[in-house]
C-alpha cells in the first residue's frame, strides 16, 4: 500500500495520515486505553506528593474509606447492637464498583476500535 501511493505521487506525510494511522488506530487505541486504566488506578504517586486532602484522587479517598472499614470491625469494644458489624466486603466491592465506573463509560467508545483490529487480521484477501 505504501509502494502503491508513491506510485500514485503521495509524500510521506500524505502516507502516513491516510494509510498508516487508519490502520493502527486499532492498536493505538488498545494502548491508550491500557494506558489510561493503569493511570486511572495507580494511587501511590498521588499518595507520596499530595499532601493536602482537597487535592486527593479518587482511589485515595476510597483507600481511606476501605481502612477506616477495616479499622472499625476490628474494634473489639464496640457494641455493634441489632445491626452486627459494618459489611467490610460490601464496602469494599461498593468502592470497587465506583472506581471503574469511568473507565466502563469510556470503554463503549474505544470498543469498535477492537473489533477493528480483530477484523483486519482475520480478513485475507
Amino acid at each position: 500500500m505504501e509502494e502503491s501511493a508513491y506510485i500514485d505521487g503521495a509524500n510521506d506525510l500524505q502516507i502516513f495520515t491516510r494509510i498508516m494511522l487508519p490502520l493502527s488506530a486499532p492498536a493505538l487505541a488498545s494502548v491508550s486505553l491500557f494506558y489510561a486504566v493503569n493511570h486511572w488506578n495507580s494511587y501511590f504517586n498521588a499518595m507520596m506528593y499530595i499532601s493536602d486532602r482537597r487535592w486527593e484522587v479518587v482511589q485515595i479517598m476510597l483507600r481511606r474509606i476501605i481502612f477506616l472499614t477495616q479499622s472499625i470491625s476490628s474494634e473489639t469494644g464496640v457494641d455493634w447492637g441489632m445491626l452486627g458489624e459494618p459489611p467490610e466486603k460490601s464496602i469494599r466491592l461498593a468502592t470497587t464498583v465506583f472506581a471503574v465506573i469511568p473507565i466502563l463509560c469510556v470503554y463503549p467508545f474505544i470498543q469498535k476500535y477492537f473489533t477493528q483490529g480483530i477484523m483486519v487480521g482475520s480478513v485475507k484477501g
